[in-house]
């Protein structure tokens, strides 16, 4: 549950980072920043089926360049291997799974104590197979640590089977949770942990509570809106979605309209590291 003190607003009442960049910076206030990035909606855009998700050259380069000079991490819904590969950067720190599996460079993964949840998640698995192998355009994808039941292709008129097979599945299950996203259900193990953890985690593990740095997490879906959460008293967050949606609300401070933005976005903080590391304060 959020905090009383968590504060959300409309999409539509979320500044621009870029016409507010200033802003951004002065919640910096001198502190190097640790970005965070989510993947799918984020970094790439929202496609049909997610192996097309491709990493376009120039975010590439725009990462690979910060993360020379700073500590990034991409925590995504995706498996970690997967989402490794797509990014295709080596000095990353990745977590999948929505923070369930994370690893950094030269340690391995880093054990948070989640646990082994292959036995649960294969008869979630099964069950889904079972009650929606029949719908059109339903799709399946079985993680290391969920399993997302997407309904993108799925028709509006087939949607309320769609949607009574996910009750079905969670009725006859325990210790299993939803989240919803952009146009998918994820199943995930009943345990006290999300994005926001994750990031909370990795700042203790990569000993970034050093007053030096602030986190900055990006994202444009549900699911980080619990990163939101967790550093909106102490980070920067940004969300990656357009301003027409009358109906959400977010925790994030600053707005961008889409990854394009987001890639135009991260290229100014590069240039505002490089001209603070060149005029050091003092």
């Amino acid at each position: 549950m959020p905090s009383p003190s968590a504060v959300f607003h409309p999409i539509a009442q979320t500044p621009s980072a870029l016409e507010h960049f200033d802003a951004v910076c002065a919640r910096l206030n001198g502190r190097r920043p640790a970005l965070f990035l989510d993947y799918d909606g984020t970094l790439t855009p929202i496609v049909e089926r997610p192996e097309l998700a491709v990493l376009s050259d120039a975010a590439r380069a725009t990462v690979s360049t910060l993360a020379q000079a700073l500590p990034v991490a991409v925590i995504s819904g995706r498996d970690r291997p997967d989402v490794e590969h797509l990014v295709g950067l080596d000095t990353l720190i990745y977590a999948g799974s929505h923070g369930f599996d994370v690893a950094v460079p030269g340690q391995g993964p880093l054990d948070h104590g989640a646990g082994d949840f292959t036995a649960l998640l294969d008869g979630v698995e099964a069950a889904l197979h079972v009650r929606l192998d029949g719908i059109p355009g339903a799709l399946i994808e079985r993680k290391k640590f969920s399993i997302a039941a997407h309904y993108r292709q799925v028709a509006d008129g087939d949607y309320p089977a769609f949607r009574a097979a996910l009750d079905d599945v969670m009725t006859a299950t325990t210790g299993i949770k939803e989240k919803p996203g952009k146009k998918v259900f994820e199943f995930q193990p009943d345990v006290d942990w999300d994005k926001g953890k994750c990031v909370l985690f990795l700042l203790d593990a990569l000993n970034l509570n050093d007053g030096a740095h602030v986190p900055m997490f990006f994202g444009d879906d549900v699911t980080d809106e619990d990163a939101f959460l967790a550093l909106q008293n102490s980070g920067v967050c940004v969300v990656v979605a357009e301003d027409d949606d009358p109906g959400r609300i977010t925790a994030a401070h600053f707005r961008v309209a889409d990854p394009g933005e987001l890639v135009h976005l991260l290229r100014r903080l590069t240039d505002n590291q490089t001209q603070a590391a060149a005029h050091p304060s003092g």
